[in-house]
């Protein structure tokens, strides 16, 4: 049996080859470019582009289940009744797809659920990668972390725990027509994780708080575009008035309690360092 896995060089498609490599499954991954996708020895790396259509056909042959993702580089699937028809035509039976909880890619879900393959939906919150993207060059060149909200509750979750909900789903049975709302097994404030990377790269960071202004204005300095900024910041906003819940679902569907943010941290000390 072959698992296609797309979005194979992305934070959660690297960890959901690595536990089907695990688990002894045959992975097949799709990439714009084989030959620097960097992918584990015994993956089969076919070239293959979700906004492609004709590429498709030899990218779904001989594959029974897929973990798809919603989003096609920075844009949400064009075409996602054509991707799902392709899909079914090679015989393609289980479609596990990575939505959003703030967000849900509708479109993409409503063409899964309307084809009749058993599917399901993973819809993370928070990723604690954009961690990385929002602090670690300030805290590699200077030891500081800046950010607004500082001590608003949040619930980041480790990609590894989304990729371990995604991979069950795959290949066990009995969660055909569910959707899992992910997120991280406790709330923490943003000044707690980064004290968090700070223990685990075992040096003191400077937190400076900025206000929500300087943040949009920092962030969008720093190449991030304004519509992401500002649907970042938004999330702020409306935890501050109604701080996000921690849920149960990694474990409830894993058996294993989710990852904390501290072991995040020390999962990726070496991005901060």
């Amino acid at each position: 049996m072959t698992i296609l896995v797309t979005g194979a060089t992305g934070s959660v498609g690297r960890k959901v080859i690595d536990q089907l490599m695990a688990a002894n499954e045959h992975v097949r991954a799709s990439s714009r470019n084989p030959a620097t996708a960097g992918l584990p020895a015994g993956v089969e790396v076919i070239a293959g582009d979700l906004g492609r259509l004709e590429t498709l056909p030899a990218l779904f042959d001989g594959v029974e289940k897929m973990y798809l993702i919603s989003i096609n580089g920075d844009r949400v699937l064009d075409a996602p009744d054509e991707v799902i028809d392709l899909a079914k035509q090679a015989g393609v039976r289980r479609v596990v797809s990575l939505s959003s909880s703030g967000r849900p890619y509708f479109s993409v879900e409503q063409a899964i659920e309307a084809s009749g393959l058993e599917w399901t939906h993973v819809r993370p919150g928070e990723f604690a990668t954009t961690k990385i993207d929002v602090w670690a060059p300030t805290i590699r060149a200077e030891g500081v972390a800046r950010s607004a909200y500082l001590d608003v509750p949040t619930v980041p979750i480790h990609e590894a725990d989304i990729a371990s909900v995604v991979v069950t789903s795959l290949i066990e049975d009995g969660h055909a027509g569910r959707i899992y709302e992910l997120t991280g097994p406790v709330q923490i404030t943003q000044r707690e994780q980064i004290q968090a990377i700070g223990e685990a790269i075992g040096k003191r960071i400077v937190i400076e708080e900025l206000s929500p202004a300087e943040a949009r204005a920092n962030m969008i300095r720093e190449g991030w575009p304004e519509i992401i900024a500002d649907h970042i910041l938004g999330y702020f906003v409306e935890w501050e008035l109604e701080p996000p819940v921690a849920t149960t679902t990694v474990l409830d569907v894993t058996g294993r309690p989710g990852r904390t943010f501290a072991e995040w941290a020390v999962d990726h000390a070496d991005d901060f360092r």
